[in-house]
């Protein structure tokens, strides 16, 4: 499996950025992606952040397996941080989130109301992968569009303080990864939902990944999406077939394509690429 790496030189410095305006925020909001919760949380930004109260949010939760989702919420809410399960896009718990940025940062409230402070205003700084989706929690919370929004990676460029209500002040921040991904399947992950540039990776590659991680654990989903075709364990020569079989002759890097977007568009359904040992995806 080929390593996929991308550090452009605008994350180092939004990296720093937010390093620097750490000792003006109260609480972080650190939004993940539901269908890879561990792959898209940034070791870099977990450890800068380490020591401030947290929300963790996790997004896209209509894109995911809800079961694993609802594990993996009670599997962070286990390590004493809130958690809230969003879908930021069609749904309405964003009244949840602002009730859990109060929770996270009661501390703080209670402190500076002791000390006289009416109404005191809570800041708090939102991080996140590239298409994570933190641009339109902003702008849901806001109520308007103030964050620039995108389905793809590297939209937000600049930080920028927004506000909420009077209570809470937003901190938007461009989306960052991390220099090197250790594990190979990482990278993978991240680039079969989109938070990877697709011009550094090789299609073929993540739809090799995906035949195998879905045959591996979502098995059921994959025999319906092939139909009549039947599963080969060599995996190019399946999706060689599936290539020809689907209409696109011997286009294989087209088809590659088109099949990362059938996986991304739910048409082999609701997927998640992170699990529990403990969970099974047949629970």
């Amino acid at each position: 499996m080929r390593k996929i790496n991308w550090y452009p030189g605008h994350m180092n410095k939004a990296k720093n950025q937010i390093e620097e305006k750490l000792s003006l925020v109260d609480v972080v909001i650190e939004v993940l992606d539901a269908r890879v919760p561990e792959s898209s949380r940034n070791p870099v930004v977990a450890k800068l952040t380490d020591q401030k109260p947290k929300v963790i949010v996790l997004n896209k939760s209509d894109l995911a397996d809800p079961k694993l989702t609802k594990r993996w919420k009670n599997y962070y809410e286990n390590e004493n941080t809130v958690v809230v399960a969003l879908d930021s896009k069609h749904n309405s718990k964003l009244p949840e989130l602002l009730k859990a940025i109060k929770k996270a940062s009661a501390a703080k409230i209670e402190k500076l109301t002791q000390k006289g402070v009416v109404n005191p205003v809570i800041r708090a700084i939102c991080v996140g992968i590239p298409n994570c989706g933190k641009s339109t929690i902003l702008n849901r919370l806001v109520g308007k569009n103030v964050a620039v929004v995108g389905n793809k990676p590297g939209v937000t460029k600049n930080q920028n303080w927004l506000k909420v209500n009077q209570q809470i002040e937003l901190l938007d921040t461009p989306g960052i990864l991390w220099p090197k991904f250790e594990d190979p399947e990482v990278g993978m992950k991240l680039a079969a939902i989109g938070s990877i540039k697709e011009t550094v990776f090789q299609f073929d590659d993540v739809a090799l990944f995906l035949l195998d991680y879905l045959h591996s654990f979502y098995p059921k989903q994959l025999d319906k999406y092939l139909n009549t075709i039947d599963f080969d364990e060599n995996l190019p020569e399946l999706l060689m077939t599936m290539t020809q079989k689907f209409g696109f002759r011997d286009d294989y890097d087209r088809y590659s394509y088109h099949f990362i977007q059938q996986v991304r568009k739910l048409k082999l359904g609701q997927i998640t690429f992170d699990y529990l040992k403990e969970v099974s995806h047949d629970d």
